[in-house]
């Protein structure tokens, strides 16, 4: 019987796959820093690592700070060959964020909510006009 569970989710920027087949994460984060808003970000990406086997469906979907409104939402599909661990990367570009505040961030499995866990979006002031470096 096909079965996973979803050992961690971790977000960050990009990632690479390196000889060996180890995986490389760059710029790992739980908050995002934006100078105003609405923001676009341009590229990041959610590794989700899993254990088990089989085949399955998985959605990452990013909910607005009210969480009435998906921000994105990525379908995918991974295999896990035999019993052992697997990651499977979701990639989300250009999302805009509308407003600061924090963000959920959902993974379902096979249509089934797994995990939830939040991100916060913030605004950092600009440094004032007359500051010298």
């Amino acid at each position: 019987m096909d079965s996973a569970t979803l050992s961690y989710s971790i977000l960050c920027d990009d990632v690479r796959l390196e000889a060996g087949h180890k995986l490389s994460l760059m710029g790992v984060f739980q908050n995002v820093y934006v100078p105003k808003f609405p923001a676009a970000v341009i590229k990041f990406a959610v590794v989700n690592h899993w254990e088990g086997q089989g085949v399955f469906q998985t959605e990452v979907r990013i909910l607005n700070p009210h969480r009435k409104e998906t921000v994105r939402s990525t379908p995918g599909r991974f295999a896990i060959a035999s019993p052992g661990p697997a990651d499977n990367i979701t990639f989300f570009t250009n999302v805009t964020f509308d407003e600061p505040g924090s963000y959920a961030l959902q993974i379902f499995l096979s249509g089934d909510l797994v995990r939830e866990s939040s991100f916060s979006v913030m605004s950092i002031p600009a440094p004032p006009a007359d500051t010298v470096n």
